[in-house]
């Protein structure tokens, strides 16, 4: 492809994907193609010759748009959001046009830069701990997910708690980490990977609001030393999911800070909400924390993957993750005055993430992304007020910022059609869990384009699937 055949072709690309954006609503909401009916209309074998690009643009609408789940759609309110936008688009595209690998300083300096200084913009949004400052000892780098994050935070906490004896020996068994029974389940994957295991992973009791009890923390930890075990890590979140439940960091810090474990905290997507100063306290206690993390592809118009990894000490997390070998040395590393990024992530190579999470708040501002952040949660307080007035149905936990947990009074059998009934409608997406052990419909607002009047048809296709559910339980 010459370079004026990309341009037309890029043209073609850049229309196709603005006319998506601007009919996205028109869609049904979760994919209707059956399990194997993309593949059956794909041809078996390679093509031998190259084929036109006109081509691969109708086989997108014709054969892969048919089995997209829209989640840039207004009328999406499942999992949580997972937000793109223009300015996030068109940073991705100048990313892969550019076709960086920031592994080193030394291998584009711009790559490093922009990122260690946009992240500190987002501390300075976020009003983080001045020791997540790239001026301080520690600082940000972009990770691809929450899932990283905190398994680099594991490994740096496993280093720091061994002495570097796991890096050098292997993995000391004694160790354990404690978290919330709310937690993802990304705590419990970076155990498995860590070499630690389920079976060393606490999953300590919650409180009535679905929070981590400090007190059942303290008494388990003093249990495991008893025991002869290490207590080493404490892994805490900031808006679970399925609740959007808060853990109080500010006696969990405490806590670490005693018993001198690591704190890192999971705030995926309830962190964005902390740009708005109002919103802000659900990270006070923040300051004992030595990692923490959050997803602007989530809530932050930051199209995937975009995870903000913040440590209070970058040495801890480069001593568990830096190795060198002869063709990575340079001048620059060298010096010690530059950072190279690939010392922070599980893998070597990295994309030059920090471009669009550059161009969406230079281009938003902070105001911007303040206004529909203020937006979103005014939605979900409109929603739980209709919640409340229909005696039909009840909140199963504390609305906590956009996300509404409900459920209709009679029963999982009706609460699973109405799952089930507005899922075949094509014109609502919801999600479920289970809290208390019974079933749970989430209710996320946070797509870019959701209005007051995606909202209210929301509400009306759920009250409407519940009649239908319950007309039929009575023939």
């Amino acid at each position: 492809m010459t370079p004026e055949e990309f341009r037309r072709h890029g043209h073609q690309v850049v229309d196709w994907i603005a006319d998506y954006l601007g009919r996205v609503d028109q869609f049904p909401v979760l994919s209707r193609v059956q399990p194997g009916e993309i593949r059956a209309q794909l041809p078996k074998q390679p093509p031998q010759q190259s084929e036109p690009f006109g081509d691969l643009l109708r086989d997108v609408e014709e054969i892969v748009l048919p089995g997209i789940t829209h989640w840039q759609s207004p009328n999406f309110f499942a999992f949580f959001p997972c937000n793109s936008s223009g300015p996030s688009i068109l940073g991705e595209l100048l990313s892969a046009g550019l076709g960086v690998q920031g592994m080193l300083w030394a291998t584009s300096p711009a790559c490093t830069e922009l990122e260690t200084h946009v992240l500190d913009w987002v501390a300075q949004m976020l009003a983080l701990p001045d020791h997540f400052q790239s001026k301080s000892q520690g600082g940000g780098v972009i990770q691809d997910s929450a899932s990283s994050a905190s398994l680099c935070a594991l490994l740096a906490a496993r280093e720091q708690a061994t002495q570097g004896e796991s890096n050098r020996r292997g993995v000391y068994c004694p160790l354990v980490a404690y978290t919330s029974q709310q937690a993802h389940s990304s705590i419990e994957k970076a155990m498995r990977i860590a070499g630690l295991g389920d079976r060393q992973l606490r999953r300590i009791e919650t409180d009535t609001q679905f929070a981590l009890r400090p007190d059942r923390l303290a008494e388990e930890i003093a249990r495991d030393r008893a025991a002869g075990n290490v207590p080493f890590l404490v892994a805490a979140t900031v808006g679970t999911t399925s609740s959007g439940a808060i853990d109080p960091l500010s006696s969990i810090g405490e806590i670490c800070q005693r018993e001198r474990l690591w704190l890192h905290v999971d705030a995926a997507m309830a962190g964005t909400a902390a740009v708005c100063p109002e919103h802000r306290l659900i990270h006070q206690g923040l300051e004992f924390a030595d990692s923490y993390c959050f997803n602007p592809h989530k809530w932050m118009f930051v199209n995937f993957d975009c995870d903000c990894f913040f440590v209070r000490r970058r040495d801890a997390l480069t001593r568990a993750l830096s190795i060198l070998p002869e063709y990575l040395r340079n001048t620059a590393s060298e010096s010690g005055e530059v950072i190279d990024y690939r010392d922070w992530q599980i893998p070597l190579g990295r994309r030059f993430r920090a471009l669009k999470l550059w161009f969406v708040i230079r281009s938003f501002g902070v105001e911007g992304i303040q206004c529909v952040i203020r937006r979103h949660i005014q939605l979900a307080e409109q929603f739980v007020s209709w919640v409340g007035a229909n005696p039909d149905f009840e909140l199963a936990a504390p609305r906590s910022l956009n996300l509404v947990c409900f459920r209709h009074r009679g029963g999982d059998t009706i609460n699973q059609q109405i799952l089930d009934r507005t899922e075949s409608s094509g014109a609502l997406y919801l999600t479920h869990t289970r809290l208390h052990d019974e079933l749970v419909l989430r209710l996320s607002v946070g797509q870019f384009d959701t209005q007051q009047e995606h909202l209210e048809q929301a509400w009306a296709l759920i009250q409407k699937a519940a009649v239908q559910e319950l007309g039929d339980l009575k023939v």
